[in-house]
């Protein structure tokens, strides 16, 4: 007996792993190699490809496509119709065609609509508008937006933007609006 939901009509292969306590749900297509952890929420016509790495607690929501090189980390929320990549150099002729990773970290949230190229990663807690396109890593607890998406703010584990308390030369001290946690960020030179 599984102790995962799967819709009658979505297609699960035998060679996937699926954690306890995940729902997949209409028209999914989840293909072999592919590890999806515990009690996540995969939505109408996702399609998950082979080997990849989806973690605990994630909420992927209808139409969206994840393909091999992409690897999400726990409690990381996917809205509807947003796009992944895994080929810098997309040819339908290509014979060397090679998969760029992308990485998506801890409690990040990417917006309906929004894309994401290939080879970067989005930090722990970012926030990624409805409709932006993501060509660059992101900070942590960044709030990205527009094409190309640009850092308007930073945002709270919960959420909600940060307001700048204090500043100094390479550490900002912000505070959420909502529920008033207070987070430090340092910044360093490379």
């Amino acid at each position: 007996m599984l102790d995962y939901f799967v819709h009658h009509s979505a297609e699960v292969s035998k060679g996937a792993s699926i954690g306890s306590g995940t729902r997949i749900w209409h028209h999914a297509q989840i293909r072999e190699g592919a590890a999806i952890g515990m009690n996540c929420n995969i939505g109408k016509g996702v399609y998950i490809d082979s080997h990849v790495v989806i973690g605990n607690n994630v909420k992927i929501q209808n139409y969206v496509s994840v393909y091999n090189g992409i690897i999400i980390e726990d409690d990381v929320i996917l809205a509807p119709n947003c796009t992944f990549t895994n080929d810098l150099y997309p040819r339908a002729f290509s014979k060397d065609w090679e998969i760029t990773p992308t990485l998506i970290k801890r409690g990040a949230s990417i917006g309906a609509n929004a894309t994401i190229l290939c080879g970067i990663t989005i930090g722990e807690y970012s926030m990624i508008g409805i409709g932006s396109v993501v060509t660059e890593d992101t900070l942590p607890y960044s709030l990205m937006v527009g094409n190309p998406a640009r850092l308007k703010n930073f945002v709270c584990q919960c959420g909600a933007e940060l307001k700048k308390i204090s500043h100094e030369s390479f550490k900002i001290e912000l505070q959420c609006i909502h529920c008033k946690k207070i987070l430090d960020i340092t910044f360093t030179t490379e």
